[in-house]
């Protein structure tokens, strides 16, 4: 008999109400990058067991490795249950649905890939990266095959396969007047869309031409975010307000815009669990929910949020399918409490370069990387984060050199509205442990940066 069986026949036996399982088979290939080095190689193969206890409306978890213990798991989680709240606006786990798993979410090359093509491909992305400037490189590259499972007692079950690649490079030098970095990063869901040398070449053209930076003074700029800050800030600032419960609990800024002008026209934001490559796409939320293209922000107008079942039942509404278990790398989790998330955080790319951006811009900067971003007031929008490496200080149209560390403290309403272009040149973005993202560069007007 499967796990899943096992789980759903035992609390059926014992009179649980509703039970979900989610299993979660993963072979994780980690590449770590030191000293310009291949350093270390890892294989990791994992399965997991989540399950989800409903019963007279209280809702009871375990998580185990050990699918021996599951039954004697939901003994002990069914006996507490009873000192539990209930959730008296529970409305029920999700009904088996016949779904057709998307193409490119899974690729047989990386879910069979050698350790030698691995090693290839990481030497690849350090060749990349070398130049007489580059003193030391760093990085790591990620491949991750899972088997996501999912069954409940109302009839549900889902089997997803699915392979994820990610890479990052981190080139340092200390060839000029300061210590310089550059970053060059590349995800997706299959090998032949992963280049391991544009993510070398990226780390290494930011790197040089970040050397020798002057300072930049405290002023008002126009800044081009390209799509890694872009990323960042979408990831750390942006996302938390669109969460349904944040939204309906008063701590997102735009808690009283709904449909109301949040941004620019040209703006599109758009929650998007289908697009090709994607880090996030898939035809099934992870409480087995079909996925839906979710307009936030349409026309510069605030449109829609993102929720799982538990907090759209506690407002009465449906949920958009963004229950999500995610894992702190890449694919899923076998956490049995799902939270809301996007799946892929998806700006409309304009049609103007980045190299035209720059030549519009008279006093501005360009900005490659951000560190440290979070919010600091959420409920106002403001926030802040720090510019170090990859600025490029822009006057009447050109590139005038590379700039020092700056501090951006400013607020996300604000920001929104004084967006001035938006490029053509999406990427895929994913920063560590949070949220997948598709974004251009952006240019936005008036804001104030301090000189570090």
């Amino acid at each position: 008999m499967s796990a899943l069986d096992k789980a759903l026949n035992h609390s059926k036996n014992i009179g649980i109400n509703e039970c979900e399982i989610v299993i979660v088979k993963k072979k994780t290939t980690t590449v770590r990058i030191t000293d310009s080095e291949i350093m270390e190689i890892k294989e990791n193969f994992d399965k997991n067991y989540g399950i989800r206890l409903i019963h007279d409306k209280k809702i009871a978890s375990i998580q185990t490795t050990d699918q021996q213990e599951i039954e004697k798991a939901i003994d002990n989680a069914f006996k507490t249950s009873s000192k539990l709240k209930a959730r008296d606006f529970w409305g029920g786990l999700p009904y088996g649905v016949a779904l057709k798993q998307l193409d490119g979410t899974f690729d047989e090359k990386l879910e069979k890939i050698s350790g030698a093509e691995v090693m290839d491909i990481v030497q690849n992305m350090i060749n990349s990266a070398n130049n007489d400037k580059v003193n030391t490189i760093t990085g790591s590259l990620n491949i991750v095959s899972e088997n996501f499972e999912i069954a409940n007692s109302n009839g549900l079950n889902l089997n997803d396969n699915g392979t994820y690649i990610s890479g990052i490079i981190n080139a340092e030098s200390e060839y000029g007047t300061l210590p310089v970095s550059g970053i060059g990063h590349a995800s997706g869901r299959t090998l032949s869309n992963f280049s391991a040398e544009q993510v070398g070449n990226d780390a290494k053209i930011m790197c040089i031409e970040s050397i020798n930076p002057q300072k930049i003074n405290s002023d008002v700029y126009s800044i081009i975010f390209e799509p890694y800050s872009v990323g960042e800030l979408l990831a750390f600032v942006v996302a938390a307000n669109f969460n349904f419960k944040t939204v309906k609990e008063k701590r997102s800024c735009f808690s009283n815009s709904f449909e109301k002008e949040i941004g620019v026209e040209q703006l599109g934001l758009i929650d998007d669990p289908h697009i090709p490559e994607g880090i996030g796409t898939k035809f099934a939320d992870d409480e087995g929910v079909e996925t839906q293209r979710n307009n936030l922000i349409e026309k510069g107008i605030f449109k829609n949020t993102f929720s799982n079942l538990f907090d759209s039942y506690k407002e009465g509404t449906k949920s958009t399918g963004n229950g999500a278990r995610l894992d702190s790398s890449l694919g899923r989790s076998s956490e049995p409490i799902p939270i809301s998330a996007p799946h892929n955080l998806k700006i409309n790319p304009g049609d103007i370069s980045q190299e035209d951006m720059i030549k519009d811009t008279k006093h501005g900067l360009l900005v490659g990387r951000l560190w440290y971003t979070y919010a600091v007031n959420p409920i106002q929008g403001d926030f802040s984060c720090t510019a170090r490496s990859g600025i490029r200080i822009i006057e009447n149209g050109e590139i005038k050199g590379p700039g020092k560390s700056v501090r951006i403290i400013h607020n996300l309403p604000t920001m929104l509205k004084n967006i001035s272009d938006i490029g053509n040149n999406q990427k895929n973005v994913i920063q560590w442990a949070s949220f997948p993202s598709i974004t251009p560069s952006i240019k936005a007007e008036n804001i104030t940066v301090s000189s570090i």
